[in-house]
């Protein structure tokens, strides 16, 4: 299945700054039109699995940002259905489409760039005090999946496992990984090892790394949980989270993607950077293979 791109870069490309804390979040708030108009110029381009704009988006970050709890639980579920608005107005072309709730891990919501880094220095019952909620509520508005991604660190990874487990709604989940580690630099036998035996997660893999990283990460991920892969890396730019700017030469190459698939990918899309007419070019790749 083709999934989207980077939902930062096309908000971006609208005119929209994103350098606040709630990142693409902030706009479920103040501009949520602007966050369909991006779904559904993936949906267009050919994604078959669009991703919501809740990655960066907690309780917490909202209350923060002057939400009383109840308008911050709805607006973390409004992610969902507004997703699911989108598709739905495109249902009449009989594609299959899906959503997917998008769970970024607890470095995300810091907004320091920590989900490049992991270890954050908090116990396993902190980060389900934190995760547990959010997986709820995000659940309850009925996505078709759930989109755990950008994990940088399996100590989280298997809190995360553990609550999706307990969930019981089917999941993806994708390490942030750079030269066959985690981000916080453990071996990736390791780190897919967690997966290997949940019930919920339905695909392991990468997103948000280099693209040079990715076969050899699924290649472990399908030896290690025997799961299908999903894979959606960055342009291979690098992020500096004090000035919230890309750096370095992109590297995103369609023509990559055979081999994904090959080595088992069954999700394959893009993360940061990667943009519709990207995407386009990735279905186009994938259907003539």
């Amino acid at each position: 299945m083709i999934l989207d791109g980077g939902l930062s870069n096309a908000l971006e490309s609208r005119g929209h700054r994103l350098d606040d804390d709630l990142w693409t979040a902030r706009l479920l708030r103040d501009s949520p039109g602007e966050v369909a108009a991006v779904h559904r110029a993936y949906y267009l381009a050919g994604a078959e699995v669009v991703t919501t704009a809740s990655y960066q988006a907690s309780v917490e970050g909202y209350v923060r940002a002057g939400l009383d709890r109840d308008g911050a639980a709805a607006l973390l579920r409004r992610s969902v259905t507004l997703a699911r608005e989108v598709r739905d107005e495109l249902a009449a072309d009989g594609r299959r489409r899906l959503v997917a709730a998008s769970v970024g891990p607890y470095g995300a919501v810091l907004a320091d760039g920590s989900e490049y880094r992991g270890r954050y220095g908090l116990s396993a019952g902190a980060l389900r005090d934190f995760h547990g909620p959010r997986l709820d509520l995000l659940a309850s508005a009925g996505p078709d999946l759930l989109a755990v991604e950008t994990v940088p660190d399996l100590d989280e990874a298997a809190v995360l496992v553990a609550l999706l487990d307990d969930l019981g709604v089917p999941a993806w989940l994708s390490y942030s990984v750079a030269d066959a580690r985690t981000r916080a630099g453990q071996p990736l036998d390791d780190a897919f090892a967690v997966v290997a035996g949940s019930t919920a997660v339905v695909a392991a893999g990468v997103n948000c790394c280099r693209p040079g990283d990715v076969l050899p990460a699924l290649e472990t991920a399908r030896r290690v949980t025997g799961k299908p892969g999903v894979a959606y890396p960055n342009t291979g730019e690098g992020w500096d989270s004090g000035t919230h700017t890309w750096s370095g030469t992109a590297a995103f190459d369609v023509t990559l993607a055979p081999r994904w698939v090959e080595a088992g990918a069954e999700y394959v899309g893009g993360c940061c950077r990667v943009g519709p007419a990207d995407i386009a070019a990735l279905a186009k790749v994938l259907a003539n293979r």
